[in-house]
């Protein structure tokens, strides 16, 4: 996180099980924007960094792939297995690939404005690298309440095929998860 198989995944090897409909539908006035950049260049002015994608315990219906932000100066290889281990409990992991890109996409206005209370600033959106996981471990490994040095953000998972993962993300993060598939689709099958 079928395909995001139980050997493959995108950043973590699972996504959650079988999700309602998104609470969030946007129009999709939403786009994609690449930006090309290495992994340790800093991404596009006003977009909050994080590394990339599970449901939300705070929105249940919003499906994604486990995500999480980058530290001033840490690498997000580090990032992206630091993070899958705080909110899953996931160390038995390894990269494969990574979008040799930033991705970012814009917030709808209510989820930014949601945001800004919540996180205290106003980023119009998010930057984000992309890794392609190979999970090494056993599903008894796979713990929501993660390591434990983080408040949990999930609630279910689930192994997941590509196009379910699209067709249950909130409709604004839906160009992003079809770009990153579609760099990732040689490594898949």
């Amino acid at each position: 996180m079928a395909v995001l198989w139980r050997s493959f995944s995108l950043y973590s090897p699972f996504h959650l099980s079988v999700p309602p409909k998104p609470i969030y539908s946007y129009s999709s006035q939403s786009s994609c924007t690449c930006s090309s950049s290495s992994s340790m260049e800093a991404p596009p002015q006003g977009y909050r960094r994080n590394i990339f994608s599970a449901s939300r315990l705070d929105i249940p219906s919003a499906w994604q792939m486990p995500q999480g932000g980058i530290d001033d100066n840490e690498d997000p290889k580090v990032a992206a297995l630091r993070e899958l281990k705080e909110e899953t409990g996931v160390s038995s992991a390894e990269i494969l690939a990574e979008v040799p890109y930033w991705l970012t996409y814009d917030f709808p206005p209510e989820v930014r404005e949601k945001l800004k209370h919540q996180w205290g600033s106003d980023w119009k959106g998010q930057a984000q690298k992309w890794f392609l996981l190979k999970f090494t471990g056993k599903e008894e490994e796979i713990n929501l309440l993660g390591d434990g040095t983080e408040k949990p953000e999930f609630g279910e998972w689930s192994w997941m095929t590509p196009e379910q993962i699209v067709e249950h993300a909130v409709d604004f993060k839906k160009p992003v998860y079809n770009k990153v598939l579609e760099v990732f689709t040689p490594y898949l099958h």
